[in-house]
């Protein structure tokens, strides 16, 4: 295992920028995107090796990492700063609709407990929030909405430290193919109904609310 955690500091810490090197908050993106390499890409390879959490993950990457090792006596606080501070990353994405505003296209999560949501995700550091929402929809559903996208037309939304903005893309072919670029991330992509979901008509039976709770905010 020491190998493949020196391999990992290779790839995901030691040939960062120094003023990345410098930024804890930023070593730990890193370890969680090599924590998302090693469980899709190397154990998939060698099915033999152990799942990890990415606290335990985290935890063995520090005593590995020649960068990081020595603060491996810090793991414990740098690891509950960083999930704090992932909370506060502002989030952008896109409510997609159909030409006639009756359908919204929503992404659920890979795990069969995920709820269903507009796709979105963490802005990088120093990106536009526009650029963000485009990338976002793009690996997440397969659809380039550069053309459609205008950038003073969205909604933002704070859910305690984190601030949302997501971009409205109207006049979307319900005929699209969408197809996830992301690996053990989107399991389904589909078109809602607005008046079917439980955020717009409270009297709706049929679909689970716990599924829904992501998008409340935005048609609540």
């Amino acid at each position: 295992m020491e190998e493949i955690f020196l391999n990992l500091s290779t790839k995901f810490i030691i040939n960062l920028p120094l003023e990345e090197q410098q930024s804890l908050e930023r070593l730990c993106f890193q370890v969680e995107a090599a924590h998302w390499y090693y469980e899709d890409f190397i154990r998939e390879c060698q099915p033999e090796l152990p799942s990890y959490h990415l606290k335990q993950f985290s935890q063995q990457f520090f005593k590995y990492c020649p960068l990081l090792s020595k603060n491996y006596h810090l793991h414990e606080k740098a690891f509950a700063d960083f999930i704090r501070y992932k909370t506060r990353v502002p989030v952008c994405g896109a409510i997609i609709l159909n030409p006639q505003y009756t359908h919204c296209l929503l992404v659920k999560g890979w795990k069969q407990s995920s709820a269903w949501s507009f796709p979105k995700g963490k802005i990088n550091l120093d990106e536009q929030h526009h650029l963000c929402a485009i990338r976002e929809v793009l690996e997440e559903t397969g659809y380039d909405c550069t053309s459609k996208l205008i950038e003073t037309d969205f909604i933002d939304v704070a859910i305690k430290d984190q601030k949302i903005r997501l971009y409205l893309i109207q006049n979307v072919d319900m005929n699209t193919e969408f197809k996830t670029q992301t690996r053990k991330e989107i399991s389904k992509i589909q078109w809602f109904k607005l008046t079917d979901l439980p955020s717009w008509n409270k009297n709706t039976k049929h679909i689970s609310t716990s599924k829904f709770y992501l998008i409340t905010p935005f048609i609540g």
